[in-house]
This record gives structure tokens, C-alpha cells and sequence, in this order.
């Protein structure tokens, strides 16, 4: 049923380009997988991007991350991180706190708090995962991912 559709938006909507029809399709499939992880996080109370947050500061350590060093590393790029960390602070996930020398800079951290959330998320994240993608198999899941990491690398 997938490829007939697939198949019928080809004839009726037309892509000028193949690489207009792959940049579509990736936005599309993108937004797909989101909408099947959204749930997930939705039972603890997170947004996607406040849990990327969180995955990118239990990765950073006991060090944590400037807000500058939590922007370059999100999947998708939040307009208002500080408002977010706000949140996140607010119920104890992370914590933050002015740099020592150079009180410009504020330092944020995961909590145990915030560890423990990502903990409890684990198992239902690995099952959307499989049900999201399992269906295509380690060797095919590879060649998309070095595939995505190609289209990238001259992306910026």
C-alpha cells in the first residue's frame, strides 16, 4: 500500500528534480519517525527537543556545556535554549550555574534527576526504534545511515 501511494504522488505531483524528490522525502520521513517517538516522550512530560537536550548533557559529563556548546551539538536547533534550560531546571533535570572566571558564561548540567528520566526511557525508546525501523534490517539501516552522514557532510 506504501509503494502504490509512493508510487501515485510520483504521477500526479511531479518533483522537478531528483534531488527536490529526496530532500522532500527526508522531511517527510523525518517528521514520521518524530510523530512516532512524540508519545513516547509525552508520558514523562518532555519535548523532543528538550530531550535531546538532555541526551547531549549526560554525553558532556560531570564538565556540562555552555548554552553555545548545547546549540552546536542539537539535532534540531531551538531559537530560545535559555527558556528551555528553564524548564528543564525547573523540574530538576539540569542545573546550571555562572562560570567562576568568567561570569558570562553559565554552565549546565544534568541532575540525577535528569539521568534517571533518560534512564526510564530507555526500553520504550528502543522499541519505537524497532518498530520505526526494525523492519529494514542492520545492513540497510547502514547503508541510510552512511548515506545520511554523506548528505551532511557538505551541508554546514
Amino acid at each position: 500500500m506504501v509503494k502504490r501511494l509512493q508510487d501515485e504522488l510520483r504521477q500526479t505531483r511531479p518533483f522537478r528534480t531528483l534531488e527536490e524528490e529526496v530532500l522532500v522525502g527526508v522531511a517527510r520521513t523525518a517528521d514520521a519517525l518524530e510523530r512516532g517517538f512524540v508519545g513516547v516522550f509525552k508520558t514523562v512530560g518532555l519535548s523532543t527537543t528538550q530531550y535531546n537536550v538532555l541526551r547531549i548533557l549526560r554525553g558532556a559529563g560531570g564538565p556540562g556545556l555552555s548554552c553555545g556548546d548545547i546549540t552546536e551539538r542539537m539535532v534540531t536547533r531551538d531559537p530560545d535554549l535559555t527558556r528551555l534550560l528553564d524548564r528543564l531546571e525547573a523540574r530538576h533535570l539540569v542545573s546550571r550555574a555562572r562560570d567562576g572566571e568568567d561570569r558570562r558564561v553559565v554552565t549546565t548540567r544534568i541532575t540525577q534527576a535528569g539521568l534517571s528520566l533518560l534512564e526510564e526511557l530507555e526500553a520504550p525508546l528502543a522499541a519505537a526504534q524497532r518498530r520505526l525501523l526494525g523492519h529494514m534490517g542492520e545492513k540497510r539501516l547502514r547503508a541510510l545511515a552512511d548515506l545520511l552522514d554523506e548528505a551532511r557532510s557538505i551541508s554546514g
